[in-house]
């Protein structure tokens, strides 16, 4: 049998044939996730079945991100929860302080996650994963909590969808583009429990931080994972992060799909997610007016040291706008450590940013950044549902850092190429 990535991966992980879509299976995890808000509940959990202690100290991280530094007292006593469990379980990868970041940017920086793992997580964008070959996908936390008990949970081997980018990638546009742009084809739920599969020319030639940028959003479609072949250019970086003995990994020559999408990239513009959901998505020319009130550059989906890179040479020697707040938030220490040393904190400050440790931050509507009633925000973040970001009544439109930077000049949602 000819297999998808998907197929392939979960193989690896099973004792059981893999003989064809919608098939049930038991695999072998290679790390379980949770972080201050969602490792709480699966601790409960773990603590109502009578564990006395994880499968293994060392496949388990625990990430306290969201509501750090703890924003009040309810955040404070989850952290706490979580410390207190991670020292009684003795757990290697427990993140708070000076070590801790968006988890799914620390995660692969540290070297916890590679080609050909099965990462579950007790969070929807666990998925980010899959930028680097592996099989990735958020969980409840009850079912986070059997796998941090038993290293394996059941998975039905999900249907493909295979997205082919062809073409040349015009100026300003990127990971996160590509990534709008599909969720715009597909909607919300067009890839309900399918693998979305990328690849193409485009796909090869980028970077493998972008790559991460779109396995994240895979979940905005409705899909159980995001996958990317694991070519030279990963094992690149995984070495450069501390992992060894890692091996190319991608899908059978011939395989079958569901489904089959190719698009040329050559004529396409920056895209924007405008309210309220991610696939109501435009090219920036046809939102140009917007004014807005904040912009964010940060998150899971575009905090890593890459996105800040390109959006300091957008602003660099310019200033915010008269009555925008641009909050910048770095994924992770390293990308806030790479910043600083580069001076891409000072291109910030000069151009009169605010500057937030690494954290989830506005994103989830956590704190460092809630909106009030009638205000726009254009992020790098991954939704904009209602109400994402502070009130019921505010707007946020999703776009990629450059965007962002040429946003946060002007004061309306504008095309970098636009500023001169």
């Amino acid at each position: 049998m000819r297999q998808t990535l998907a197929q392939k991966i979960l193989q690896r992980h099973t004792d059981q044939p893999i003989t064809g879509d919608g098939q049930i299976v038991q695999c072998r995890v290679s790390l379980v996730l949770a972080n201050d808000i969602t490792a709480p509940l699966a601790i409960k959990s773990m603590r109502g079945m009578g564990v006395k202690q994880v499968f293994d100290k060392d496949r388990v991280a625990l990430v306290c991100d969201h509501f750090t530094p703890n924003k009040d007292i309810d955040s404070a006593e989850q952290v706490k929860v979580v410390r207190d469990f991670a020292r009684e379980m003795d757990i290697t990868h427990y993140y708070e302080g000076g070590n801790v970041g968006v988890e799914h940017a620390i995660l692969p920086e540290y070297g916890l996650v590679g080609p050909g793992d099965i990462v579950v997580g007790a969070d929807s964008h666990t998925c980010t994963y899959g930028g680097l070959g592996a099989f990735a996908t958020g969980l409840g936390s009850t079912d986070v909590a059997a796998a941090m008990a038993l290293g394996e949970t059941w998975f039905k081997v999900p249907e493909t969808i295979r997205v082919n980018f062809t073409g040349t990638l015009p100026e300003h546009v990127g990971g996160k583009d590509l990534i709008l742009f599909t969720i715009g084809q597909t909607g919300v739920a067009g890839a309900l429990y399918k693998a979305l599969e990328f690849g193409g020319e485009v796909i090869d030639n980028l970077s493998v931080e972008a790559r991460m940028t779109m396995a994240n959003m895979a979940i905005e479609a409705g899909g159980k994972v995001g996958l990317f072949a694991a070519d030279e250019k990963t094992l690149e970086y995984c070495r450069a992060h501390g992992r060894t003995g890692d091996e190319p990994i991608a899908a059978d020559p011939g395989a079958s799909y569901w489904k089959e999408m190719t698009f040329d990239v050559s004529s396409f513009s920056p895209q924007i997610a405008c309210p309220h959901l991610p696939d109501n998505v435009k090219p920036v020319e046809e939102v140009s007016d917007v004014r807005v009130d904040q912009v964010v550059l940060g998150s899971c989906t575009n905090g890593r040291i890459s996105d800040l890179r390109e959006a300091a040479r957008i602003i660099k020697g310019r200033k915010v706008a008269k009555g925008v707040r641009f909050i910048v938030i770095p994924a992770s220490p390293g990308a806030y450590s790479m910043a600083l040393d580069e001076g891409l904190l000072r291109i910030f400050l000069d151009a009169g940013a605010i500057i937030s440790p690494p954290t989830c931050g506005p994103c989830l509507g956590g704190h460092m950044g809630i909106l009030a009633g009638g205000e726009r925000c254009l992020a790098t973040t991954n939704r904009n549902f209602k109400g994402r970001m502070g009130s019921l009544k505010s707007e946020v439109y999703l776009a990629n850092p450059a965007v962002a930077a040429a946003t946060a000049v002007t004061g309306y949602i504008t095309h970098p190429g636009t500023l001169g």
